[in-house]
């Protein structure tokens, strides 16, 4: 090899990606997002704990038919108000007789059912709408936005009281009056990451890839959001659950006789003084999964910040 061409090697620059390599680039990062956020949040002991309290309540109120030791509606008409261990009822029964301990297995699956399906709903309003707006931008961004601005300047609880009082006290109609009232802040969160995704290198190479919008909000934009997004929702569920407790002791959350939490504390009220293990139980078991998902919250709030600003 000559000077020259010894020369001409060493200058010549680097061949440019390809746009292709740097799409590709975009879902990989995301994927490595997840890698990382896991292995910070495996260090936090106190959100892997509450993930494993969470599961194992979860688990406790999925198979609660095989564990409750009654029905949540079976009266026992011989120890109506019953203190803790009488007649084979370990937490007491209530003032008709139904084992406490059995509603609270159920009154979990109806709080999570309530507080999921609540979100999930919200979350897929706020997805659809923020994708949209931040991708869209011009009218469609205004007209969605001028929509969200309406439902964020609505006092949230009071819409939900309304949307109960309209639609009914069935599970299903408290999880879509809680949904509606939720999903506006998701909403503006969603637009805001989609917007500053917009900006990224791999949102232009797929674009020049000739790929439609859906697939480039969808494949590029979305599991790029996925971080924030899942944070927002490990607070709003025990938002949901909350609401469901609120609107119960306004004598509007679940029907009776299905179980809930809130429904139990409200029952347990009126015996406060003279039979406190009515409201105790399900007091306690509130606190129990509002603070685990507070812990577990600020696990993947610190798992997915990359600025290093919290410990």
């Amino acid at each position: 090899m000559t000077q020259t061409d010894r020369t001409d090697t060493a200058e010549r620059p680097d061949p440019p990606e390809s746009s292709e390599s740097v799409a590709t680039g975009g879902a990989a990062q995301a994927q490595s997002q997840f890698r990382r956020a896991w292995t910070r949040f495996r260090r936090n002991k106190l959100a892997l704990a509450s993930f494993v309290v969470l599961v194992a309540l979860i688990i406790l109120a999925v198979i609660a038919p095989l564990i409750a030791p009654y029905g949540f509606e079976e009266p026992d008409y011989e120890h109506t108000l019953a203190g803790p261990g009488t007649a084979g009822h370990l937490l007491g029964t209530d003032l008709l007789g139904r084992d406490l301990l059995s509603r609270l297995i159920y009154s979990l699956r109806t709080s999570f059912l309530v507080g999921f399906g609540a979100e999930l709903a919200a979350l897929i309003v706020a997805v659809v709408i923020g994708l949209i707006a931040g991708y869209r931008g011009g009218r469609a961004e205004q007209f969605l936005m001028a929509i969200t601005d309406v439902m964020f300047a609505f006092p949230t609880y009071l819409f939900a009281v309304l949307m109960v009082a309209v639609l009914g006290r069935s599970v299903g109609a408290v999880i879509l009056a809680i949904a509606i009232a939720s999903w506006v802040n998701m909403a503006r969160l969603t637009r805001a990451q989609t917007m500053t995704l917009m900006q990224r290198d791999f949102v232009e190479a797929a674009r020049a890839m000739g790929a439609p919008g859906v697939t480039i909000a969808v494949r590029y934009v979305l599991p790029n959001a996925v971080g924030p997004l899942l944070v927002a929702v490990s607070f709003g569920i025990p938002a949901a659950i909350t609401a469901e407790a609120g609107l119960a002791l306004l004598g509007l959350g679940v029907q009776p006789p299905t179980p809930s939490l809130g429904g139990m504390i409200q029952d347990g009220i009126s015996y406060v003084t003279s039979y406190p293990n009515m409201l105790v139980w399900p007091a306690v078991m509130l606190a129990v999964v509002l603070l685990a998902f507070t812990w577990l919250g600020d696990g993947i709030r610190d798992a997915f910040d990359t600025t290093g600003t919290r410990r």
